[in-house]
């Protein structure tokens, strides 16, 4: 065999330019060659996106509002003395349940005895100058009949008769203002309660009326939630009920049910009674007052606690499950529905508030919309994917964690922090997935 760099030698330094004209141009025709071998085969056929979807259905849905709130006692009664003195004995059990009337305290009565007795004496010395006077005053009336006695001396003798007799009422009056007082040196319970610690203890001296008390008096059974409302929330309110867009909820719309400290749901039932007449000026809430049941004493004077109302109910109202709405890059909320052509379609929606672990749609959807659930990163617009109902199953899944979280409260978080979880929840993995469907979008358009 001949060799080939011994021929293509002495030619490339005869005309070199000549053959890399020739060799360039066998290596594009070798290129050529391959290309067209392949395009003889068939391309493959991308493979069909599969998702899955729910369809949009009207539901019966309360519409109630979360506030924050504080417990206040139904009653509460400062114990102070109404005389002073000495402390002899205390006559409670510091903590314990007391009833109305029940003694507390004993102050020296030695004083206030003596008094009485005072008091006493002086109103029978008033009442013997009486009975003397009136003997006398009937014998002038006879005289003055017959005109044994001058008129002045009758006249006189009258006189006296009244001003002892006023005498009388006087000391009678002191009798019992002594009485009173005495009855004082036993401090009694004005209601029944739980009372709270004492802030004296026995030979300590008190006075009339003071400042400090000497305990309190509590009843927390029912007990008080005072909650607040802003003005524009009961402005919508209003305006939804007026125009029919929800209706009263009837005897139930008076009903409250508390959320405790720790989010775990208190297990009775209170009632909206007192909706405040004026608007606090520096933060525009008014203040609603609700009574609740606390036959245990769960609640305490003071605890923070969450109140949710029952304004009204909507017939109509649509919820989607949370991870079918996501955010588009300006913030604006979305979602993914098959149109009639099975197209993909994207809608922006307007969320009204939290349910639970699903959003309440007001704006953008309608019942019997496809909304799709899973697989919205493996889809865009325009679209024709194979969809799958999940409806049923998608139900089931729900059904389940409302009845786990139901079971351990904890699971739910912390119920201060709901509707800004909420809100955070939505944002988060609807802007991923926004995001990831942006990017997917991208890498097929490529």
């Amino acid at each position: 065999m001949p060799d080939f760099r011994s021929q293509a030698l002495p030619l490339l330094r005869q005309n070199p330019p000549r053959l890399l004209r020739t060799l360039t141009l066998a290596a594009l025709l070798a290129v050529t060659l391959a290309a067209c071998s392949r395009s003889g085969e068939a391309p493959k056929a991308a493979a069909q996106a599969e998702v899955g979807y729910v369809v949009v259905k009207a539901q019966r849905q309360a519409v109630t509002t979360e506030l924050p709130g504080r417990t206040s006692a139904y009653l509460a009664a400062d114990i102070r003395p109404q005389v002073g003195g000495i402390i002899q004995k205390r006559l409670f059990k510091e903590g314990a349940k007391v009833k109305a009337g029940q003694p507390l305290y004993q102050i020296d009565p030695a004083s206030y005895q003596a008094a009485y007795d005072s008091a006493k004496a002086s109103l029978l010395k008033a009442e013997a100058t009486l009975a003397s006077s009136r003997l006398k005053a009937q014998r002038y009336a006879e005289l003055n009949k017959i005109d044994a006695v001058s008129k002045q001396d009758n006249d006189d003798a009258q006189s006296t008769l009244r001003q002892n007799q006023a005498d009388v009422e006087v000391q009678k009056a002191a009798v019992q203002t002594a009485a009173i007082n005495l009855q004082y040196t036993k401090i009694l319970s004005p209601i029944s309660g739980r009372i709270e610690k004492s802030s004296v203890t026995p030979g300590a001296l008190v006075t009339a009326s003071q400042t400090t008390a000497l305990t309190t008096v509590q009843q927390i059974d029912p007990i008080y939630v005072d909650v607040t409302q802003s003005t524009v929330d009961l402005l919508r309110l209003r305006r939804e009920l007026a125009s029919g867009q929800i209706r009263k909820s009837g005897e139930n719309a008076a009903q409250v049910k508390i959320l405790l400290e720790d989010g775990s749901a208190y297990d009775r039932t209170g009632r909206l009674e007192f909706t405040g007449l004026s608007v606090d000026t520096g933060t525009g809430m008014i203040t609603l007052r609700a009574v609740v049941p606390n036959p245990d004493g769960v609640l305490l004077p003071g605890a923070y606690v969450r109140a949710v109302l029952e304004e009204g109910v909507d017939e109509h109202a649509l919820l989607v499950p949370q991870k079918a709405v996501s955010r588009d890059q300006t913030g604006a909320a979305t979602a993914l529905v098959l149109g009639a052509n099975g197209k993909v379609e994207q809608r922006l929606v307007t969320v009204a508030r939290a349910v639970g672990n699903s959003w309440w749609i007001s704006k953008g959807l309608k019942e019997g919309d496809k909304l799709i659930v899973d697989g919205l990163q493996k889809v865009r617009t325009g679209d024709t994917p194979r969809a799958i109902d999940i409806t049923d199953s998608l139900k089931k899944d729900l059904a389940s964690e409302a009845a786990a979280a139901a079971a351990d409260p904890s699971l739910g978080g912390d119920a201060d922090n709901a509707d800004t979880d909420a809100g955070n929840n939505a944002a988060s993995p609807a802007t991923t997935g926004a995001t990831t469907t942006d990017n997917a979008a991208g890498a097929k358009s490529k």
